[in-house]
């Protein structure tokens, strides 16, 4: 069993529940993308969003985050509505790594990393700034470039420093959009570990995935959307059934336990001529 353990920042107690979906309703050029969806996420677990393109996957964690105004419904940070919330306010609870990440100026790795310390400039937090950035590169093996321009780095290795500013920012909750896209085996491996962590630490940690596997591995909960809906919330080893995914998805699937993990392992059946 994987402990939750509660987690005390300069905002106060992280609550039991950080963030959380009402009704909430997203349209967009016309479409409605996101059709009455209810969702809690709780501190010291991971939840995977997982589901096939165009499902909502990326549009929920935008209203999640605040990023995207819902069409009607509501999303909540700590038990608020979050457009009741400052800016600031809100930046200090919840930090966001989206798909793309544009820097456009020279910055180093380094400066990268320590924008996400922005939100606790002039408090008391600020003195551990140093602190906070070092370990962060550390967690995410970035320390090596940090003082290359991040427009030099590879696909990969910005998206690494871009989950350092993420970690760097040190909020309760974590919201990460395909971190693994551009990662090798090793480095989405790692990432996997690191939500974990997070997790252990008390953080709510919610992860836009495709990789079924990687998923079933790192989180404790999965939330299967399919047309705007969630098709099945719940452990991976319940959501994660070949019937269930080869509906969703239009694929068939087999479904097997780990043979070291006991954790489900999604093969696709092909035939191959």
């Amino acid at each position: 069993m994987r402990l939750r353990t509660r987690r005390t920042t300069a905002t106060g107690t992280t609550p039991d529940r950080p963030a959380a979906a009402r009704g909430l309703h997203v349209r967009l050029g016309g479409k409605e993308i996101l059709c009455g969806v209810d969702l809690d996420v709780h501190a010291g677990e991971v939840l995977g969003l997982v589901g096939p393109n165009g499902a909502g996957k990326s549009t929920l964690l935008a209203a999640l985050s605040g990023d995207l105004e819902p069409s009607s419904g509501d999303a909540l940070l700590w038990d608020r509505p979050i457009r009741d919330w400052s800016p600031l306010d809100t930046a200090r609870r919840r930090a966001v790594l989206p798909q793309a990440h544009g820097v456009s100026f020279p910055f180093t790795a380094r400066e990268v990393v320590e924008m996400g310390r922005a939100p606790w400039a002039g408090t008391d937090r600020g003195a551990h700034d140093e602190d906070r950035i070092a370990a962060a590169m550390a967690r995410s093996e970035t320390e090596t470039f940090a003082t290359r321009p991040f427009t030099s780095l590879s696909g990969g290795e910005q998206a690494r420093v871009m989950l350092a500013r993420v970690i760097a920012q040190d909020a309760g909750l974590v919201l990460l959009d395909e971190p693994t896209a551009a990662l090798d085996l090793r480095h989405q491996e790692l990432v996997g570990r690191l939500c974990r962590d997070l997790a252990a630490e008390g953080r709510a940690v919610v992860i836009v995935l495709h990789d079924l596997d990687l998923a079933a591995a790192y989180a404790d909960r999965t939330a299967l959307l399919a047309n705007g809906r969630i098709a099945s919330c719940g452990p991976p080893a319940e959501v994660f059934t070949a019937e269930r995914l080869g509906d969703v998805y239009r694929q068939a699937v087999k479904v097997e336990p780990d043979p070291d993990t006991g954790t489900p392992r999604v093969t696709p059946l092909r035939r191959i001529c």
